[in-house]
């Protein structure tokens, strides 16, 4: 019993430190969307400036939710910025004004979270965790979607 017990335990600590990894991932994907709203310029401003909001207010959401499931699962959800730089692998986006390669920094920052969803899901589903997959299976949806969209106004 004390065998299984820690295996759980194993297995849901490789979880926690794969949504600690997604969590500062986000909060890098959300700054850079929050610069990129701030300070884009050009033909496609209005469209891009709006769609930028929505997506750092989806993001603001994400985050809040991965935090909330680390915390579920007997996690400690990383909380400042200097964890946040040190776990991502997303990298900062700094004074980004032309419309287009904005819209390349997002898709690109999109199709880093996918890759990162993925490897949580594949986490959690060998450890049973069923409510981390659903969360992920929702992340990925909605990340497929946003990569198409931006792929199709870059067409």
């Amino acid at each position: 019993m004390e065998a299984q017990v820690k295996k759980v335990k194993s297995k849901n600590s490789e979880v926690k430190d794969k949504l600690n990894q997604l969590l500062a991932d986000y909060q890098l994907y959300y700054q850079n969307l929050r610069g990129l709203h701030w300070n884009v310029k050009g033909s496609m401003f209005f469209m891009l400036h709006e769609k930028f909001e929505e997506y750092y207010n989806e993001a603001a959401d994400a985050v809040d939710e991965i935090a909330e499931r680390i915390l579920m699962i007997g996690g400690t959800p990383l909380h400042t910025f200097s964890d946040y730089i040190k776990y991502a692998s997303i990298q900062e986006t700094e004074n980004v004004s032309d419309g287009k390669e904005a819209v390349y920094v997002t898709l690109d920052n999109s199709k880093h979270l996918l890759n990162r969803f993925n490897e949580v899901l594949e986490v959690a589903e060998k450890a049973g965790d069923e409510a981390t997959s659903a969360l992920m299976s929702d992340f990925i949806s909605a990340a497929e979607k946003r990569i198409w969209m931006l792929s199709s106004v870059l067409a």
